[in-house]
């Protein structure tokens, strides 16, 4: 491989080129010297011509090298596809309308070692296409449009939330006691302080803490990491946004929800009114409210909840196929009848409201039923898009939750909380009336870009090691 500049400087990307010339005339010179850099993509010859795609991630646009004028012209007709080049040369329109840079001169910035596969075959294959991001990137031009709106989405939701006051924190991704959800973890060893460690599974009870110290509108987009399974809707490690709010409730969260959900469909997609797999979606507020009984019995036609006296729910379960563990009470049985037999059927954007207080230890008793909290989960297409609630502010309430859920992990229960001392004890320095959401990023981008798995929304997706 011949030498490489150390650095090299484009005067225009493609983009620029196409806006600022690509209304000029089929056999147009417009005089303009630029010199332009990006990947070569396609190439063809046709005898002392040649013509080259350059894609610079913004666009692509043509190259015309003769040998008449194009210094080097054999080496660059021998070019490969995908060796990254800088070219330099005046802005045509050739006769068929191709806008192009006339090279004059031109240097290759990498050479591509392997074979790259050209724009018109792509990767076909899938697991190819995600162990090999690089490429696929390059290839795929849906796979770019989708990663490039992610990052939008995600400067929309930040800018959202600055302009209605919320302060963007950081809180630790390691933590001494896992909590904040209900989940397994994946642990690690901190050597300086001769502890185990688990990765995050939550952020919430650190951005409480803030409300504690006097942060009234808090929120953060992170990495959040469960040791659970892998499917089109779940990666083990993803993106949460969660947000807090002094003074608020679930219903303003609710509100909340719906209104940065619609000004992201609108800013991304131009209109609330979308289409998800084929099926209409509108996502224009307010969306509608069912509490989690109302739903079992429009959808499933059970006339059931947490009141229901546990053995008839058991039966009740049995008979749509969930698997009862002795330790349930009526509020997890119930939850399980919900997720097997209504939850993938609510099409949506709905509420799903007033959740039952055993299956939510960080929750607010609700105002009018005991056996219930203040929670909700937004479910778009069959799909949770996240969780709120009004938070449980009570440190004596906090700990006896806490307790119950210790010892369901000392049972069994592998997913079950552990008790956060110090989080009881910041709740004793006084939490106000508190509304808390969380948002999956992720699963959010699916449904803003019409995709069906969670790993074309990622970067690099969680996958199997590589048999070599």
């Amino acid at each position: 491989m011949a030498d490489t500049p150390y650095r090299y400087e484009p005067t225009h990307t493609a983009a620029q080129l196409i806006e600022e010339f690509g209304e000029i005339e089929p056999g147009a010179e417009t005089g303009a010297t630029v010199t332009v850099a990006g990947r070569l993509m396609l190439r063809r010859e046709q005898g002392k011509l040649a013509f080259g795609t350059l894609d610079d991630a913004s666009a692509r646009i043509q190259l015309f090298a003769g040998s008449a004028w194009t210094a080097a012209f054999d080496e660059f007709s021998r070019l490969s596809l995908g060796d990254w080049i800088g070219a330099t040369g005046d802005v045509v329109k050739t006769k068929r309308g191709e806008l192009s840079v006339k090279v004059v001169s031109w240097d290759l910035l990498a050479e591509a070692r392997r074979q790259f596969p050209d724009k018109w075959h792509g990767l076909t294959d899938v697991d190819t296409r995600y162990r090999q991001r690089y490429v696929d990137l390059w290839v795929t031009d849906a796979a770019r449009r989708t990663l490039l709106t992610r990052s939008r989405v995600i400067s929309l939701m930040r800018r959202y939330l600055e302009d209605r006051g919320y302060i963007e924190v950081e809180t630790p991704l390691l933590h001494n006691v896992a909590g904040g959800a209900t989940a397994k973890t994946f642990s690690t060893h901190f050597n300086a302080l001769g502890n185990d460690f688990t990765l995050r599974i939550a952020i919430e009870l650190h951005l409480k803490r803030l409300v504690v110290g006097g942060f009234t509108k808090v929120f953060e987009i992170g990495r959040v990491f469960r040791n659970e399974g892998m499917s089109p809707r779940h990666n083990p490690e993803f993106t949460m946004l969660e947000l807090y709010e002094a003074y608020a409730d679930y219903g303003d969260m609710m509100r909340l929800t719906e209104e940065l959900v619609a000004y992201l469909a609108t800013e991304v997609c131009g209109t609330t009114e979308l289409t998800y797999g084929g099926r209409p979606l509108d996502l224009t507020p307010p969306w509608r409210r069912l509490t989690m009984a109302e739903a079992v019995r429009e959808v499933a036609g059970l006339d059931i909840s947490v009141e229901t006296p546990v053995d008839e729910l058991r039966a009740v379960a049995e008979k749509v196929g969930v698997e009862v563990d002795e330790a349930w009470g009526p509020g997890k049985i119930f939850v399980e009848i919900y997720e097997k037999t209504t939850e993938s059927e609510l099409w949506g954007p709905i509420f799903v409201t007033d959740h039952p207080k055993e299956t939510s230890p960080l929750a607010r008793d609700h105002r009018e039923s005991p056996n219930l909290v203040e929670r909700f989960e937004p479910i778009v297409a069959g799909r949770e898009l996240g969780n709120a609630f009004s938070e449980l502010t009570d440190p004596v309430e906090q700990l006896a939750t806490f307790t119950a859920q210790a010892a369901a992990k000392a049972a069994g229960d592998d997913e079950a909380m552990d008790v956060d001392t110090d989080y009881v004890r910041a709740l004793e320095y006084g939490l106000p009336p508190t509304g808390g959401l969380g948002i999956g990023v992720d699963r959010l981008v699916m449904l803003l870009t019409d995709t069906q798995n969670i790993r074309d929304v990622l970067a690099f997706p969680a996958l199997r090691p590589e048999q070599t």
